[in-house]
């Protein structure tokens, strides 16, 4: 099969990229969403696009972390080939990540840090940095005099989700892609695909569709997270901050333009409505006591969605029923994401189904 016809049920992070990957290498893609591209009530655009694999092996595993290093791998490359594109610019940074706590919490710092250390593979843990304040301020003057020392983790980083999501549509749409946006996907078979009452015959299937799938795949769960985005010209930082807090790591992703991306609860709930009033205030008063001038921020956007996750919370690669999947991404999407289009890629032209 020389140039197979790839039909592609989702439009997320997974969905999008697998449609490039294979557009680069020849095949044909069509690409079917329930949603308009640019829809921001997603898990692909809520999400902050951490590139953490070190500072998530707290709370994952050894096959999260080796998935996160080979994406870490393939995100500068990626990134640079949209570029050389033309496709709109995507705000990429891979400067580590610092972790600090307040006096009171130092104790979940401690432990994350013997965590980690616990672990890392032996060949990784020199990318953990035990600072003082003085080697904290260093890092993130804005932080200076405000937390008694940290942790620096080596290499990891961040991207603009809504940029990505931009230029990998400009680049699906430029190479030919058939996208059937705002039409749901009805059923999934191999070699079929049923859409807003059409059907459409194709050599492959892939379902990418996030908590969509459950139908197909039962075992999936929708985990609720919740985000909030601020603009504070009163601060500048370099990197994403990690802050201990008693129910969960709040973490700070600057943006360009002065903008903060503040998460991130997780609750074990379906629930699709809008942020509650207890998580704005506690990711609000969180981000208050990183540094005093975020009280003066303005709230730019309030999101919360659903992230796919299995019970093992690893994200899989599934030939099921003669239908590919790429799902269960949960809380590791944009650490995950590259790696896995990758090994699915790899699967689908090797011996397409």
């Amino acid at each position: 099969m020389s140039t197979p016809h790839i039909g592609i049920a989702g439009a997320g992070l997974a969905g999008r990229t697998l449609a490039w990957r294979l557009l680069r290498a020849g095949c044909r893609v069509s690409l079917f969403d329930a949603r308009l591209r640019d829809d921001q009530a997603t898990a692909s655009m809520t999400a902050a696009a951490m590139l953490s694999p070190l500072a998530e092996l707290a709370v994952s595993d050894e096959v999260v972390f080796a998935l996160g290093q080979r994406s870490m791998q393939l995100w500068p490359r990626w990134i640079a080939e949209l570029a050389a594109t033309g496709a709109p610019p995507v705000y990429f940074r891979q400067q580590g990540t610092l972790v600090v706590a307040h006096a009171p919490d130092q104790a979940s710092l401690e432990h994350f840090t013997r965590l980690l250390h616990h672990k890392l593979p032996e060949a990784c843990r020199a990318q953990v940095h035990t600072l003082d304040s003085a080697s904290l301020a260093q890092y993130e003057p804005a932080l200076a005099g405000r937390f008694g020392g940290g942790l620096f983790l080596e290499s990891e980083g961040q991207l603009a989700n809504d940029q990505l999501m931009a230029a990998l549509a400009a680049q699906i749409d430029a190479l030919g892609c058939h996208w059937h946006e705002g039409q749901r996907v009805d059923r999934l078979a191999p070699h079929f695909i049923s859409c807003a009452g059409a059907n459409y015959t194709v050599d492959v299937a892939v379902d990418a569709r996030g908590v969509g799938s459950q139908a197909a795949w039962p075992q999936l769960r929708g985990v609720r997270g919740e985000v909030l985005t601020v603009e504070c010209p009163g601060v500048t930082l370099q990197r994403p901050v990690r802050l201990m807090h008693p129910r969960y790591q709040l973490y700070v992703a600057p943006r360009p333009d002065h903008r903060f991306v503040v998460g991130a609860t997780e609750l074990e709930s379906e629930d699709t409505g809008a942020m509650t009033l207890r998580s704005m205030l506690e990711l609000g008063s969180a981000l208050h006591s990183l540094h005093p001038a975020f009280g003066e921020a303005r709230v730019v956007r309030l999101a919360a969605a659903l992230r796919p996750a299995l019970d093992d919370h690893r994200p899989a690669v599934a030939l099921r029923d003669g239908v590919w999947h790429i799902n269960g991404l949960y809380r590791h999407g944009y650490l995950c994401a590259p790696a896995l289009v990758e090994e699915l890629v790899h699967q689908l032209l090797e011996s397409p189904a």
